[in-house]
């Protein structure tokens, strides 16, 4: 028999998620409008700071981080529901005391002033591998790193840089050996932003404040090298594909949360003598949006569980990536349709959901590229029609 209940601690630690995120973030989204509509920040810095302070108080630290660092190592399938829980807001709360998962290929040295800090939220990293003519195409990459002596020197740009702006640190990704490329040709450097590499904002449609980094003659310690010299494209995939399935989970959140708004919306807001709740069409929409939600809810869970059982994830995060990227974006849409003209309006959030969600059929591998890898792991046989459980 297949149980899907959660345990008794699981259920508790997505409870205790829920009650925190409803009693000291929700309230934070009038703020957050508030001073959005002004062309203000959404939040003061210091204020989400002080929420992850609450939060480790609490006992959440490093949803996903090893013990040996001082986190909960909740592992995958719980790190997905509390996304799932953090989704449900569109303040940027996440739990502190994590770091990027190649920063466990750290050495010793490395780890003390990079890994450690980063983990402690004293220092901030950010991941630049995406490159004007290098986005999909990461093979593609351009900037090119060449040794001199004891550092090595690099040169390139790279754009759509989460965290570029506000990040210390750098994990770039530089070619080493064009011969070789992305078969053992590209390294993977932590440079300091004293190093001298700048970074620009990139203003988008929504919420998300990526960057453009410059690399104009930085020079980088060999020491520096994250893992081995030319074995930085593994680092990079193994970066892309390790998280990629919270994308889904933090959309199913931020789904269920405004379907319950329209669904309360549609009960109360009356045309031509009636609830709106009782036409068809408002149904319909309502009910599509339950389907959608619960089956890449399911999608989520399987890909969580494979990384949580050390199984190949690849082919179910893509699946779950692409689903729910649809998914969100559709529910959004219809949510605002049922809300008409307000939700059209800077008053309710749903419009800066609208414009927000609209990035996950992009970052971190755009639809197409998700259905590329789908389409080509069943055409050459890795992965196979009726594969689950195995």
């Amino acid at each position: 028999m297949v149980d899907f209940s959660l345990s008794t601690e699981e259920r508790q630690i997505r409870d205790t998620v829920r009650t925190f995120v409803d009693r000291e973030v929700v309230p934070l989204e009038p703020e957050v409008l508030r001073n959005e509509r002004a062309g203000r920040p959404g939040l003061d810095p210091g204020v989400l700071t002080e929420l992850r302070a609450k939060a480790r108080k609490a006992g959440f630290w490093g949803v996903n981080t090893p013990e040996e660092y001082g986190g909960m190592n909740l592992g995958a399938v719980m790190a997905a529901i509390v996304a799932m829980e953090t989704g449900r807001t569109f303040v940027p709360f996440s739990f502190g005391g994590t770091a990027d998962n190649i920063l466990y290929f750290a050495n010793e040295e490395q780890k003390q002033r990079y890994l450690i800090p980063t983990i402690e939220g004293e220092r901030r990293s950010c991941f630049a591998i995406t490159e004007p003519g290098a986005g999909s195409d990461a093979r593609n990459i351009r900037t090119r790193a060449v040794r001199d002596g004891g550092d090595w020197v690099i040169n390139g740009e790279k754009v759509f840089i989460t965290g570029g702006n506000e990040a210390d640190f750098v994990m770039v990704f530089a070619v080493t050996d064009p011969d070789k490329g992305a078969n053992g040709g590209v390294t993977c450097f932590l440079a300091d932003r004293d190093m001298g590499w700048k970074s620009e904002p990139i203003p988008t449609m929504g919420q998300w404040g990526p960057a453009s980094l410059v690399f104009d003659d930085v020079r980088v310690p060999a020491a520096n090298v994250l893992g081995e010299v030319g074995r930085g494209f593994e680092l990079a995939m193994r970066w892309i594909g390790q998280g990629r399935y919270l994308i889904p989970a933090r959309a199913i959140g931020s789904a269920e949360r405004m379907l319950r708004m329209a669904i309360d919306y549609a009960r109360i807001r009356h045309s031509m003598g009636r609830p709106i709740a009782d036409y068809q069409a408002i149904q319909w929409q309502i009910a599509d949006s339950q389907v959608e939600i619960e089956s890449t809810k399911w999608l989520t869970l399987y890909a969580a569980w494979r990384v949580e059982t050390g199984l190949d994830a690849r082919h179910a995060s893509s699946i779950a990536k692409l689903h729910g990227a649809l998914m969100a974006n559709q529910v959004v849409d219809r949510v605002l349709q049922i809300h008409g003209g307000m939700g059209y309006t800077k008053e309710l959030p749903i419009e800066r959901w609208y414009r927000e969600l609209r990035l996950l059929r992009i970052f971190e591998g755009t639809d197409e590229i998700q259905r590329r890898t789908i389409a080509r792991n069943l055409l050459k046989g890795h992965a196979r029609l009726g594969g689950i459980g195995e």
